[in-house]
């Protein structure tokens, strides 16, 4: 199948416009081959078929299905382990501190692929909160990835994904089942996986009261437009005092101004003014 530039292009628009990633034309290969599997799936034989069938059909389970095939994310347990240590040791104790009255936190993990982040933040709660037990512990895990989400929902991980898992956790939240690693009931207790596009306005406006919120590894793949606005809607999901946390790779402050910034620990970290 022949993929043309000017094809490839319209591809790559399409997707932009619905989703907000960006592919640019060192990507083409492997977005062809993606879109050619599909395409054989379907067993359609021509490219600008596929393409206008995925721009007018009223259903969008194909679309849905090509952002499936088009982001699926290596991650693992407690990935960026500094950024979690800086989350659990020093920012965790000042808002425990603040809100030992109400004892309620709301953590939105918005790019949470096959579940291995929020799962990571689930333990860390259950290990620093004081008398875990009395709080109410909200934990929103996002994809736009379906895929993903059906995993995460079973929770059953290889050894490469819990290869940085300390071994008295792996002890205490898993349960081995053959050569894999169940999570514990209690870890995903307090979890709602639900599929978000981040640039559908009117699902991420129906979400705020957040405390935290993780974004680590997703941005990377949007433009300096898009990236401006999935900021804009975190801001209004966070509460005030709210903290944001992104990849090593991105930086809040280069893409908005309306975050105060400040040093807690030995890091940076971003925050909407309270």
């Amino acid at each position: 199948m022949i993929l043309s530039d000017e094809l490839f292009d319209k591809f790559i628009k399409l997707i932009y416009k619905r989703t907000g990633i960006y592919y640019e034309y060192n990507k083409k290969y492997f977005v062809q081959k993606r879109i050619e599997k599909r395409a054989e799936i379907l067993e359609i034989d021509r490219l600008s078929e596929y393409y206008i069938m995925l721009k007018f059909s009223e259903d969008t389970s194909e679309f849905d299905q090509l952002v499936n095939d088009l982001t699926v994310n290596e991650t693992y347990f407690f990935r960026d382990f500094p950024q979690l240590r800086n989350f659990a040791e020093d920012i965790l104790p000042l808002f425990e501190k603040e809100n030992e009255s109400k004892k309620k936190i709301k953590i939105w993990c918005a790019a949470c692929s096959t579940g291995e982040e929020p799962y990571t933040l689930s333990i860390i709660l259950q290990e620093m909160l004081d008398k875990y037990e009395k709080w109410e512990v909200q934990i929103l895990a996002s994809d736009i990835n379906t895929e993903v989400l059906q995993y995460a929902r079973i929770g059953l991980y290889e050894n490469r994904s819990v290869k940085d898992v300390p071994p008295e956790y792996l002890k205490k939240y898993f349960t081995r089942r053959h050569d894999k690693h169940l999570i514990n009931l209690n870890v995903r207790k307090p979890i709602t996986f639900k599929r978000i596009n981040l640039m559908d306005e009117n699902a991420m406006a129906n979400i705020n009261g957040c405390d935290f919120i993780f974004c680590r590894n997703c941005l990377i793949y949007f433009d300096d437009e898009s990236r401006k606005n999935v900021l804009s809607n975190f801001y209004e999901a966070l509460n005030p005092g709210g903290f944001i946390f992104l990849g090593h790779s991105e930086s809040v402050g280069r893409i908005s101004s309306a975050y105060k910034v400040q040093r807690i620990g030995d890091t940076i970290v971003y925050s909407r003014p309270k």
